[in-house]
This record gives structure tokens, sequence and C-alpha cells, in this order.
């Protein structure tokens, strides 16, 4: 096995203090980029995110062809709260060979942010469920932006959230072929173009809203439940890369079950069978097998007192609709959860409960079980 393939392969079973060891003793035996990258990876992991970035930009440096190491670094940037360089190095996100073939080939200039009144401007939704949530923000303000026609182009299981959205004159699917326009941008390519920063967030909220018939539907079903009523979600996409870092079991949410608390199961997927058996003491309404789609989520949402989630769709449509959640996050997070915070610039109304070292759940579930007895004792 190459010192390359083995660096890989400790990444891959959650060994980055020895994936760092052999990185380095490779590069000191002359190892070449991979070597380097290898390394660079391990320290992310370790949370060493300026060691990290400072290996990012010795690679980008010398190899300022190879994409994925730019994507890598904006990523990096991002965490750190340097919008201006970060979403500029985030635009290769389809230059990688894992996902050239997901970009879309439009045969029309991507738009600049600079006004085009007359004209027709498609913005097209891309990524995961959450990104798409989190980013449908931003339609709004190129609207003001570039004064122009706006065609969304959406998937299906979002167009209609997309409908009561501000700013959008035209809704199309994504398999669908859109109307004549002049310009077109991707919807996570509206922060690069627009030069977004921290100080312009989060906007106006709630930017999203349920559907009215949605909300009589579960105000009626949720009726009656001891409050408070708090929605769970303690697993996200298992084919997301980075899943296995962000999910838990049921069981590990064990010291949540208290008295007085009834849990709302908003868990869809595989890990959905786990409310089944929930842990002792935990009240927990199985709600999986009545919830359609995303538009059920957001009317439980709207009704319930509190989502604990995981890193995860809902926790972006929770926010999007101006509801409070509770996140709990990994020792080194997704780039939009930043650093050494416990809030949220993107939604005002999130807390946020992360690892104190790697892995370590048991700390997370501690404090937010202490935060939720504090909500569920009833007032003297």
């Amino acid at each position: 096995m190459t010192a390359e393939a083995e660096v890989q392969a400790l990444l891959a079973v959650g060994q980055p203090e020895q994936a760092e060891a052999r990185a380095r003793h490779a590069i000191a035996s002359g190892g070449g980029a991979a070597c380097w990258q290898g390394l660079a990876v391990a320290l992310r992991l370790q949370g060493r995110i300026e060691e990290a970035l400072k290996v990012y930009d010795q690679l980008v440096d010398t190899l300022p062809g190879n994409l994925t190491f730019r994507f890598e670094r904006g990523e990096l940037l991002l965490l750190l709260g340097d919008f201006e360089r970060g979403w500029r190095d985030y635009h290769y996100r389809y230059g990688m060979p894992h996902t050239v073939q997901l970009e879309r080939r439009v045969q029309r200039p991507r738009w600049d942010g600079r006004p085009m009144p007359g004209r027709t401007l498609l913005i097209h939704d891309e990524q995961g469920f959450g990104d798409t949530f989190q980013f449908m923000r931003m339609v709004a303000w190129a609207k003001d932006r570039s004064q122009a026609r706006i065609v969304l182009q959406i998937n299906a299981d979002q167009a209609a959230f997309a409908r009561r959205l501000a700013g959008v004159d035209e809704i199309v699917l994504r398999e669908a072929l859109p109307p004549p326009f002049d310009s077109h941008c991707e919807m996570m390519s509206l922060p690069m173009v627009m030069g977004l920063q921290l100080a312009d967030l989060p906007g106006a909220i709630p930017y999203l809203r349920a559907d009215a018939g949605r909300l009589k539907r579960w105000r009626k079903r949720l009726a009656g439940l001891p409050r408070p009523l708090v929605g769970l979600v303690w697993a996200g996409r298992p084919t997301h890369l980075n899943d296995a870092n962000r999910s838990l079991a049921l069981s590990a949410l064990a010291p949540l079950a208290m008295p007085g608390v009834t849990f709302l199961a908003l868990q869809k997927g595989p890990a959905e069978a786990q409310a089944a058996a929930p842990p002792s003491g935990m009240r927990i309404e199985r709600l999986g097998d009545e919830i359609a789609d995303f538009e059920d989520t957001a009317a439980i949402l709207s009704l319930a007192d509190l989502l604990i989630s995981v890193d995860s769709a809902p926790v972006h449509l929770a926010g999007a609709l101006g509801r409070p959640a509770w996140v709990m996050l990994p020792r080194v997070p997704d780039w939009r959860w930043l650093l050494g915070r416990d809030d949220s610039p993107w939604y005002p109304s999130l807390r946020l409960f992360r690892q104190p070292a790697r892995g370590d759940w048991a700390s997370v579930t501690t404090k937010v079980a202490a935060a939720l007895e504090g909500m569920a004792r009833p007032p003297r």
C-alpha cells in the first residue's frame, strides 16, 4: 500500500492523528501533493483549522489548476467566516472528479451581479434540501439587485415553498425546460456574485411560511398532546459524505427523556424505525409515516415549541420559518455553522450545541438535556 493510500485508509476509519503522523513521515521522504492533502484533511478533522488552511494555501499556490484543493480551501475559509475569499473558492465545487457531472451546462452567461432591468434571470437550485432552504433567502435579494424578471428552477419537493417566496416571477421544475432567459446563476453562487458578508445576514426572517391547509390538519393532529412539543431529528441523509460525523442513534438521546415533554419524531429514512423503541421514559409520537413531504414538516415545526436536531434539512427549514431549534453539532461542523459560537448568523432562532471533543456526543446531549429541563419545568 502506498503512503497516500495508508493516509486515506486512516482517515476513513476516523484516525486523523495517525493519518497526520503517516502523512508527515511520507512528506519528509518526498511524498507529493496527495500526502499534503491528506495532512490538511487530518488537521481539519482534529479542529486545527488554521494549520490546515496554511497547507491548502501551499497546495493552491503550487497547483493552481487543482480545483479540488481550491474547493476544500473554500470550505475552510467559510468555516472561519472569511466570506470574501471563501465564496470565490467555493465556486469550484463542480470542478472535482466526483462532481463535474453534476454541473449544469447553461448556454447563457452567469449573472455578474449588475442590474439587468427588462431582462430575465434564471436562478437554479442545487445540492441538498438544506442548501436550498438556506439560500432561498437570496432570491428576493437578487430580484432587488438585478431588477430582472426572476425564474426560479427548483426541485419538486421544495417547489411549493418557492411559490410562496418573495421575489419570484415564475417557477419551473428542475426536470423541465425553462423559458428563455438572458443570464443564469446557481443559487449557491449568489453569495459570490452579490458579495455576501456576515454583516448582511440574516435578512428578513422568516422568509418561508407553512401552508395554511397543512397547518389546519396538523393543529388538529397535535391537539391534546402534553406540551412542550419538541420535534426530534437524530440522523441526516445516510448518503451524505459526512453523515457518520453528524448523525446519532435515537438511543444516544436517552438523557433527553424527562416527564412532561412530548417528542415528535420527525425523522425520515432508515433511522425512522428507531422511534418504535425509544429510550426509557421518552414519550414520543411517531409521525414519520404521516409526514408526506417538507410541507408537513413545516406545519409541524410552526406548531411545535422547539426542534432538537442534528445538522439536517429540517434545521434549515426551522430557521427559514423563524422557529426555535437546537442544533447538535460535531467538533468540526459543516462550514455554515462557523466556529466557537452558540448562535447562527444565518438563523436568529437557532441555538448551537457543539461537541467539546471529537465524537463526544455525551457532553452535547447532557447540555441539551439541562436546557430542556429548564424549559419543561412547570412555572412556580
